[in-house]
């Protein structure tokens, strides 16, 4: 069986999510980047906890990484409302 730790951050995927939203050819931790890798990580975390209901420690992290995205989201709308604009379009968040 294999843990939560290695499905998510399987070098593999990560590095089609970075190549999917890089600015540039070695960029790696632009706030596009760092939005893109969050909300892969939430959605398998949201998925875990619709089985395990009574996960508390994982609830709390999920609520960690949603706030850290909420943080790089208003960071990129205040900075930049074009790359903010496209990387919602991407994603498909409701903002």
């Amino acid at each position: 069986m294999r843990r939560f730790s290695q499905l998510v951050f399987d070098p593999a995927v990560k590095k089609e999510i970075i190549q999917k939203f890089q600015v540039h050819e070695r960029d790696t931790g632009s706030p596009e980047v760092q939005i893109a890798l969050l909300t892969e990580r939430i959605n398998y975390l949201t998925e875990h906890l619709k089985v395990h209901k009574k996960d508390h420690h994982s609830r709390r992290g999920l609520l960690k990484m949603v706030g850290q995205r909420r943080s790089l989201l208003n960071y990129l709308k205040r900075s930049d409302p074009v790359r903010y604009r496209v990387i919602i379009d991407k994603l498909g968040l409701r903002r």
